[in-house]
C-alpha cells in the first residue's frame, strides 16, 4: 500500500513540468508571507493581538504579495531545483527576503499603519528561515516519496573529498540510487560526517555491504592513478559488487579526455639501444615487379611484410591468411595504401596446410615470391595444443614449399625463429622441423639442377631472429594491459632475457636477406645483446607514468610479480646451433652454416609425425622431435620451474 502510494505521488512530481514545479514554489512563497507576518507579530510586544495586527496590515498585504512575485521572478528563486538549493540558492533567498521585508516597510510608511522598525527586521528574518525551512522539508518528502515508490539502489561511494561530496548530494534525489555511507583512506576524515552520511575506513567495507545491504560502489577518486583504482575496483569486485567510476570534473569539461592515461609508447624506446631499420636499397629490386605472396599476411610480422613488400612496387600482392577478421584488416589497410599506385592486392582466406588450394593459388596468381611467415608461434598455447602446432608449422610449410618448387616460383623465404635453436618447447621444435623440410627441398632442388646443368628455379633460404617488441602476444602489449588493469605486472623469472627487435626492423632485415639469398642459407639477424624482461617490466611501468611497488617503495603503483617459468621456456634464447658464422654484403645479417638431415632422414621423421598426428597421439609426436631435433630438451624448463 505504501509502494502504491510512493509510486502514485512519484507519478504525479515526475509529471509536473519544471515550469510547473516553479509556479508550486512561488505559491509556497507567497502562502508564507502572511505567516511570516503572523509570527512576527506573535513575538513583537505590540498593543494589539498578533491576528489582530494581521487583520489591520490586510490593505498592504495583497500590494505586498504582488512586490514578492515580481521580486522572486526576477531572482529565479522558483526555478532552482529542490537538489541544488546550496549556498548560492541560500542566499539568493537572502536577498529575496530582505527586498519583501524592505517593500513591507515602505508600504507599511505609505499605509501608516505604525509598526515598530523592528517589526520589518523580524519579519524578514523570519521570512528568510521559513524559506529554507520549507525547502528542506520538500526535499525531505520527495526522497522519501522516491524511495518508497520501489527498490532502489543502495551503493557506498569510495572517496569523501570534494567529488564524493558532491556526488552524494546529487544522489539524494535520485529516483533510484540511495547513497548509504562514505568510505575514505584518509584516517582524519573516519567518523565524520559528510552531506548527512558517515564516513567509514576502507578496511570495514565488507561489514557495511552486509550491514546496510550496499547494491554497488562509486569510485568517486579522479585524483588517484588508474592502477591503484584498479586494485580498489578488483578488491571490490571480489566481494561480488559492481563497481563504476567517476570521472573528473577535468574530463567532464573536456580538459583531459574521457580515456585509459596509458599512452603507447614507440617499442623501440625498450631495446636500449638505436632502431637498426633504414631503406631497401637495391634489396628492393628481388620484389620489384613480381607477384609476391606472404602467409600470415594478417600477423604481426606479415602485415609489416606486406606493408614494405609494397613499397618494393611488386606487380602483385597475395595476402594468405586463415583469420578472416585479420585478413579482412590488413587488407581494408593494405587497399588505401596502394589507390594510386596500381598494385593488385588479392586477399586469399586459407589454410596453407591444403594443398589443392596452395597450388591453386600459386598457380592462378603466377606467384614468384613466397614470404612464408603464418605459424602457430606462442610458446604455451603450442605446448598445450602440441598436434595442431606440428600440423600447421611443419606441414603447412612442407605443403607450400613444395607447391613453389612445383610451381617454379623463384624465391621461398622462411621465417623462423630464435626458438628453434635447442628448443625446449614444441613450438621451437616445430620451428626447428620446418627449417629441416626447407634445407631438404633446397639441398634436392640444388642437386636436381646441378645434374640438369641449370640454375635451381627456386631458391629456398631461412631467416631466424628473435623476439618481435609490440607483435602480437608478445610482452609489451601484455605488459602495458596489466598496467591498464592495475597490476600486477608478471614476469616469470628475474633472469630471463630475450632479444628483441621492432617488427619494422627485422622485416627490412628479412627482406635484404631474402634477395641474398642463393638457396639453403640460414640467415641470423644480429639483434644486439638480449634484454632483461625484469628491466623491460620496469621501463614499460615507468614510461607509462607510474612506479614500481615493490619492497623499497610500498606505496608504489604497480607491482612486479615473479610467476615461474612457464612449460618449455627458457632463460635465454639462441639464435644458432653453432658459431660458424659469415658474414653478407649487410652488416647486421650473418649466415649461420649448420648440419641438417639426409632426404632419406627427413622422409623418415615427416613421415613418422604424420603417423603421430593421423593417431592423435601427443607423446608419439614429442617422440618424434626428441628423435629427430638436436638440442630438444622439454624438462629442462619444467625442472627450472619446479
Amino acid at each position: 500500500m505504501v509502494a502504491q502510494m510512493g509510486q502514485a505521488m512519484l507519478n504525479l512530481i515526475s509529471g509536473l513540468s519544471r515550469r510547473q514545479k516553479g509556479y508550486v514554489f512561488l505559491a509556497l512563497d507567497l502562502v508564507l508571507i502572511p505567516l511570516a507576518l503572523l509570527f512576527t507579530f506573535a513575538v513583537q510586544a505590540l498593543p494589539a493581538p498578533a491576528l489582530t495586527t494581521l487583520w489591520h496590515t490586510w490593505p498592504v498585504l495583497p500590494y505586498l504579495m504582488l512586490s514578492a512575485t515580481g521580486l522572486s521572478m526576477w531572482l529565479g528563486l522558483p526555478m532552482i531545483q529542490l537538489n541544488a538549493y546550496e549556498r548560492h540558492a541560500v542566499g539568493l533567498t537572502a536577498i529575496y527576503a530582505l527586498a519583501v521585508a524592505g517593500s513591507l516597510a515602505v508600504l507599511s510608511g505609505i499605509a501608516q499603519l505604525g509598526l515598530p522598525p523592528g517589526t520589518h527586521v523580524v519579519f524578514g528574518i523570519s521570512y528568510f528561515l521559513a524559506i529554507v525551512a520549507a525547502r528542506a522539508v520538500m526535499l525531505y518528502l520527495t526522497i522519501a516519496v522516491y524511495q518508497s515508490a520501489g527498490p532502489r539502489c543502495r551503493v557506498l561511494i569510495y572517496g569523501a573529498g570534494a567529488t564524493g561530496a558532491q556526488l552524494a548530494q546529487a544522489l539524494k534525489s535520485h529516483e533510484a540510487i540511495d547513497p548509504v555511507a562514505f568510505v575514505d583512506d584518509n584516517s582524519s576524515l573516519q567518523g565524520m560526517m559528510l552531506a548527512g552520511l558517515p564516513v567509514l575506513a576502507p578496511a570495514k567495507i565488507a561489514e557495511i555491504v552486509k550491514a546496510r545491504a550496499i547494491n554497488r560502489v562509486l569510485l568517486a577518486m579522479p585524483s588517484v592513478s588508474p592502477p591503484k583504482q584498479a586494485q580498489i575496483a578488483r578488491r571490490v569486485q571480489k566481494m561480488g559488487l559492481e563497481v563504476q567510476t567517476l570521472p573528473s570534473f577535468a574530463q567532464l569539461i573536456g580538459e583531459e579526455a574521457l580515456v585509459d592515461k596509458l599512452a603507447p609508447v614507440a617499442p623501440q624506446t625498450f631495446l636500449g639501444r638505436a632502431s637498426r631499420a633504414g631503406e631497401l636499397g637495391r634489396a628492393a629490386f628481388s620484389y620489384a615487379g613480381r607477384s609476391v605472396l606472404v602467409s600470415g599476411a594478417g600477423g604481426s610480422i606479415g602485415s609489416e611484410l606486406c606493408r614494405q613488400v609494397l613499397t618494393c612496387q611488386p606487380r602483385k600482392l597475395v595476402l594468405y591468411e586463415l583469420s578472416e577478421l585479420a585478413l579482412y584488416t590488413v587488407h581494408q589497410e593494405l587497399l588505401s595504401l596502394t589507390e594510386e599506385t596500381g598494385i593488385e592486392v588479392v586477399p586469399v582466406l586459407g589454410s596453407i596446410t591444403d594443398p589443392r588450394q596452395v597450388r591453386g593459388v600459386l598457380a592462378e596468381h603466377e606467384v614468384q615470391v613466397v614470404l612464408h611467415a603464418a605459424a602457430y608461434k606462442h610458446v604455451p598455447l603450442v605446448e598445450a595444443n602440441p598436434l595442431p602446432g606440428l600440423a600447421n608449422n611443419v606441414f603447412g610449410t612442407q605443403t607450400l614449399a613444395v607447391a613453389a618448387a612445383q610451381a617454379g616460383v623463384e624465391r621461398f623465404i622462411l621465417i623462423s625463429s630464435d626458438k628453434a635453436v635447442r628448443p625446449t618447447n614444441v613450438m621451437g621444435a616445430s620451428k626447428r622441423l620446418a627449417e629441416l623440410v626447407v634445407q631438404d627441398l633446397a639441398t634436392r632442388t640444388g642437386r636436381r639442377s646441378a645434374r640438369q646443368g641449370r640454375v635451381s628455379p627456386t631458391i629456398f633460404a631461412m631467416v631466424r631472429f628473435g623476439n618481435v617488441l609490440g607483435s602480437s602476444g608478445s610482452v609489451i602489449p601484455l605488459f602495458q594491459d596489466q598496467i591498464s588493469r592495475g597490476g600486477p605486472v608478471t614476469v616469470t623469472d628475474p633472469n630471463v632475457r630475450r632479444f628483441f627487435m621492432t617488427t619494422r626492423e627485422a622485416v627490412q632485415l628479412v627482406l635484404k636477406a631474402g634477395s641474398e639469398a642463393r638457396g639453403g642459407e640460414i640467415f641470423v639477424l644480429d639483434m644486439g645483446e638480449p634484454v632483461s624482461i625484469l628491466h623491460l617490466a620496469r621501463q614499460v611501468i615507468e614510461s607509462a607514468g607510474y612506479t614500481v611497488r615493490d619492497e623499497i617503495h610500498p606505496e608504489g603503483d604497480i607491482e612486479i610479480a615473479i610467476t615461474g617459468l612457464r612449460p618449455g621456456e627458457k632463460m635465454e634464447e639462441e639464435l644458432t646451433l653453432t658459431d660458424d658464422l659469415i658474414g653478407t654484403r649487410y652488416s647486421k645479417i650473418f649466415c649461420a652454416h649448420e648440419d641438417y638431415l639426409s632426404e632419406i632422414e627427413v622422409a623418415a621423421m615427416l613421415r613418422s609425425l604424420r603417423q603421430a598426428l593421423a593417431a592423435g597421439d601427443a607423446a608419439a609426436a614429442r617422440g618424434v622431435i626428441l628423435r629427430w631435433v638436436e638440442g630438444y630438451a622439454p624438462l629442462v624448463a619444467e625442472q627450472k620451474s619446479s
